[in-house]
């Protein structure tokens, strides 16, 4: 038995009994399933990821539409606001030349009004005075052509004030 006493052949047949009992108890085939088991949930890990992805880029897609959508309605508003800005500007003017027109027109007729009140008051003052030169012809005793003159004088009084 010299065999045995060479290390490397007792280590030769302890490997050769390891394996066999490795063999007997089913251990390669459970190694294989456990690889097997393992490279299966790689595979489905991959698969979800896979997926993931694609739900990602979905959710990006329909983000950057979004996107899209939002910034044309901003625009559209923006647009909006200023079409309605234009329109407020055109009927403030409009507006403003209405008011103005109308203080005009006021204006006119308050110096119509003081125009009328001023004939009224030439009017008045030309009747004051052709009363008081009447007074004054009837009080004086005057001839019938000092009457003339001073009724004539009062006429020409009267229409120099008026004009």
């Amino acid at each position: 038995m010299e065999i045995l006493q060479n290390s490397n052949v007792v280590v030769g047949i302890a490997f050769v009994v390891f394996l066999l009992v490795l063999l007997k108890f089913g251990v390669p085939e459970m190694l294989g399933k456990a690889l097997d088991d393992r490279a299966e949930k790689i595979r489905e890990e991959l698969d979800e990821a896979a997926r993931l992805r694609e739900e990602a880029q979905a959710l990006l897609a329909s983000y950057e539409r979004k996107q899209r959508e939002v910034e044309t309605q901003a625009q559209d508003i923006v647009a909006q606001a200023r079409a309605e800005a234009e329109a407020a500007k055109v009927q403030g003017l409009k507006d403003l030349d209405v008011a103005i027109a109308r203080r005009l027109k006021a204006a006119e007729d308050q110096v119509a009004a003081a125009e009328a009140d001023a004939v009224r008051e030439v009017r008045d003052e030309a009747i004051r005075v052709a009363v008081a030169a009447a007074q004054e012809a009837i009080a004086g005793g005057l001839d019938e052509a000092g009457r003339a003159k001073l009724i004539d004088d009062g006429i020409a009084a009267t229409a120099a004030k008026l004009h």
